[in-house]
């Protein structure tokens, strides 16, 4: 009886670790603030929903970043917009946090996040998925069909393209960046835990000295390398 019970547990092992490696593929673009994600993201989906996998098959590859807002909402029975802090980086207030505790559909924060993380996780592990920021590296390291970029570039390149693209000043653009970087940084903790380095990306891209389209080949020829099409 003992004999079985090893070969039924090592036959279960065996396909839960089989499961595991059909999870994906999945493609995360984290960055700093100021860096072309979306930009990126959409000329990468793109292109790789063109390439043929080793069967000679094409597989339409969708990235995600406002989506994961609508499908959270939906499954917390909420509007967007009551879920939409959380998606600034931002915190309710005492007030806030107060009154929304009396409606019927209040849900706290770390509900919220919860939820966030199991959206993205359903995300990625369906496949073909490109997840621009919300911690997705810290939800899906653990895959083994995934990929982690990071995009950056220098402090005063990307205050330079915020000061552009908002009409502020550049020391205006300069502390935006710098909040934001914070504000993410405090939301992929949450997920990964503070101080860790098991999140650390597989590339780290310079905006700075590449164009778009050469940072979307970069990544489509690590795709490539990897298998992961």
């Amino acid at each position: 009886m003992r004999g079985d019970l090893i070969t039924y547990l090592r036959q279960r092992y065996a396909e839960k670790e089989s499961l595991k490696h059909e999870e994906g593929p999945v493609i995360t673009i984290s960055r700093e603030y100021g860096c072309a994600a979306k930009v990126v993201a959409q000329k990468l989906s793109e292109i790789l929903s063109q390439k043929k996998d080793k069967w000679g098959k094409t597989h339409s590859w969708k990235w995600y970043s406002k989506e994961i807002l609508d499908e959270s909402a939906k499954q917390l029975q909420l509007d967007p917009s009551e879920i939409a802090h959380i998606f600034n980086y931002e915190k309710r207030s005492v007030l806030e946090e107060f009154f929304s505790s009396f409606s019927h559909y209040y849900h706290s924060d770390k509900k919220i996040l919860n939820t966030i993380g199991k959206v993205i996780r359903e995300i990625a592990i369906q496949g073909h998925a490109i997840i621009v920021g919300r911690g997705g590296i810290a939800i899906t390291r653990d895959i083994p069909r995934s990929l982690h970029i990071h995009l950056h570039a220098p402090l005063e390149w990307r205050a330079i393209r915020v000061s552009e693209r908002y009409g502020c000043t550049l020391e205006q653009a300069k502390e935006r960046c710098i909040e934001t970087d914070k504000k993410r940084e405090e939301f992929k903790n949450y997920f990964q835990g503070k101080g860790t380095d098991y999140t650390w990306p597989d590339l780290t891209i310079n905006c700075m000295t590449l164009t778009v389209d050469e940072i979307v080949e970069i990544i489509v020829k690590t795709v490539e390398l990897r298998n992961l099409l």
